[in-house]
Order: structure tokens, then sequence, then C-alpha cells
């Protein structure tokens, strides 16, 4: 009797062992990362080692709408869990997120916070439920769930020490990333208009320009200023001068979105630049951009409508030039012609 005691003794402190070990692994290579998806790949490869459950899940907050987005996703039905959306509050791991608060749940059908959203998207079926908060300065960054144990039997509280402490190490390190990625954008992004700076344009280019010479594709630069904004200026002030031209950073934005690409280049001109895009598609977009500002309703700060209209110049890599610095000019005399023969329109080079 006391030889299997010792036995039991023996592989339960090689088993918490095993799991320290693994722990200070997971410390430190989430400490030696500051990108936030090196983080997730660091959480996938090493979490799974801990924790014994046939699905688990690490989701994180929308801090602007509170929606929760399955980032991490382990489970047979991966596929369709990744990138999921949870609303404010939904489920186990909508409430957990919401008061901070860790849960053990042994039969989930029996509890009211329980949401078959995800068996209905994955046909599976959730028994025992685990899930802890990613707190981080008294605020939940997200929550890390899991569903049904290895064994099939129910979670308990002594599961519970063991995901804390791994929660603790993953709120830290995404924590680390966002204030990176947050500086990291403060670097590169536009004040004013919350697109590229200049700066960070001349760097884009130079990548876009080398992509497209390697797989051979058309890239194609659009310039465009808004046309007497100096009025605006004059007339409204600088404040509301300033304000215009951050809604025009939010309609390029917003228009441009499934590319992104575009930059403030210096005080009321802007540029974009369009991977894989000939001048015709180019002229299109261009065209396009024109009207959404023409009809857009500017304001001043008494309500006096204000309306703009903006003049575009494009050129075309290889087609018109193979250098930035050349592509670069003759976008910008396109623009200049625009300017020159009235202003309100779209030019090639």
């Amino acid at each position: 009797m006391m030889a299997k005691a010792d036995k039991a003794l023996l592989e339960m402190l090689q088993r918490r062992n095993a799991e320290l070990a693994t722990l200070v692994e997971i410390g430190k290579a989430l400490t030696s990362t500051l990108s936030r998806q090196d983080v997730l790949n660091v959480v996938m490869e090493k979490v799974s080692l801990l924790l014994h459950s046939k699905i688990w899940s690490l989701l994180l907050v929308d801090e602007k709408t509170g929606e929760m987005t399955f980032e991490i996703a382990v489970s047979p039905a991966a596929a369709k869990l990744k990138g999921l959306r949870l609303k404010k509050g939904e489920g186990i791991a909508g409430w957990v997120a919401e008061h901070g608060e860790s849960l053990v749940i042994p039969d989930a059908k029996c509890d009211d916070r329980f949401s078959d959203q995800i068996d209905k998207a994955t046909s599976y079926e959730t028994r025992s439920v685990i899930c802890v908060p990613l707190k981080s300065k008294n605020r939940t960054l997200g929550v890390i769930e899991l569903i049904n144990t290895d064994s099939n039997e129910s979670f308990s509280e002594s599961d519970l020490p063991i995901l804390t402490t791994i929660a603790d190490y993953v709120a830290i390190a995404i924590e680390n990333a966002l204030y990176f990625e947050t500086i990291n954008e403060l670097i590169i992004t536009d004040d004013l208009t919350s697109l590229y700076n200049s700066r960070h344009f001349s760097e884009l280019i130079d990548y876009e320009i080398e992509r497209a010479k390697r797989y051979k594709n058309k890239l194609s630069l659009v310039f465009f200023d808004i046309d007497y904004f100096k009025k605006v200026n004059d007339t409204h002030g600088h404040l509301v001068g300033s304000r215009i031209l951050s809604e025009i950073g939010g309609l390029v934005k917003k228009y441009t979105r499934r590319i992104n690409l575009a930059a403030r280049y210096g005080g009321d001109e802007f540029v974009i630049l369009l991977p894989s895009t000939e001048k015709s598609g180019a002229i299109k977009m261009a065209t396009d951009l024109l009207e959404i500002i023409r009809e857009n309703k500017f304001k001043a700060d008494d309500g006096t409508p204000i309306t703009l209209t903006a003049s575009f110049g494009i050129a075309t890599y290889p087609t018109d030039a193979d250098k930035k610095s050349e592509l670069v000019r003759l976008a910008d005399m396109a623009m200049y012609s625009v300017k020159e023969s009235g202003r309100n329109g779209v030019a090639g080079a």
C-alpha cells in the first residue's frame, strides 16, 4: 500500500515539476516578444502543453464595442471559431470578461449564463467549462476558456490555479504588445487625419515598387489636394480647416479600407498607393473619391455648408516611370495640370 502511495506522490510531483518547467518556458517566450501576433503564436504553441481540455480558446475584447473575438481556437472546429465574434456579455466568456471573475462550471447546460451559439456554429456539445479573465491594471483584455476535459470529467476548482497563472502571463504579454503597437502607430501616423504620414509613405512606396518589380505587377500612385483650401482657412479659421482635413482623412480611410495605403503628404495634399492597379483602375478610383468629396456635407462651426472639390493626378509603374522619384514627380505634375485647367478633376500622367 505504501509503495502505491509513494508512486502516486512521485507521479504528482513529476507532473507539477513538468507544469512549472512549462510555465517558465511560457514566461520566457512571452516576455521576449512585443508583437501581438508573436504573443498569440507562443500562446498557441506552449499553452496547449498545460491545458488538458478538448477545446480551448483565447478571446480578446474589442474596447470600442465590448464584443469579443476568437483569436486562438484549439478544437476540432477551430476553423469555424477563428475570428468569430461574441456580443458584449454573451455566454460564459462574455460574463467573465464583463465581471472580471473566473468561473468553473461542471454542467454548462444548467447555468443561465451559457449560450449555445458556439455549439450551433461548431456542431459540438459543451458540457463542462472553466473560464478565466486576462486582466491588466484593473481592465479585462480578454479571456481563456476551456471546454470539456480530456477525460470527459467535469472541471473543478483545483484546475483554476495553473490556468490563472497562465492568464497572468498572457495578459502582461498582450498589454506590452498593445503598448508597442500604439507607439508604432504614433510614429507612422499623421495626428490630424489618422492616415500614414509622409515619412512612412516614403517607406511604403519603396516596398510596393520593389514588390511590383518582383511580381511584374502594375502600381498606381494617386496625388490629390483640396481646391481653394486656403479660402476655407481664411473664411472660417484654421480650426475649422483642421477639422475638415480630419474629415477628409476619414473619407479616404473608409474608401481605401481594403488597401489602406493612404497618407497625408502635407498641408491639404494626400497620396494613395494602389498595388496591382492599372491606370484605368486608378482613374476610376480617383473619380469615385472625387464624387464622394463633392457630395460630402462639410460644415463650418456655425453650420454654414462648405462645398469642396479636389484635383487628382495619377502615374503608374512601370508604364509611366520605373523609379520612385519619377513616379511621384509625374503624378504631381498630372495633379497640377488639373489645377491649371480649372481644378475639380482627374488626370493621368
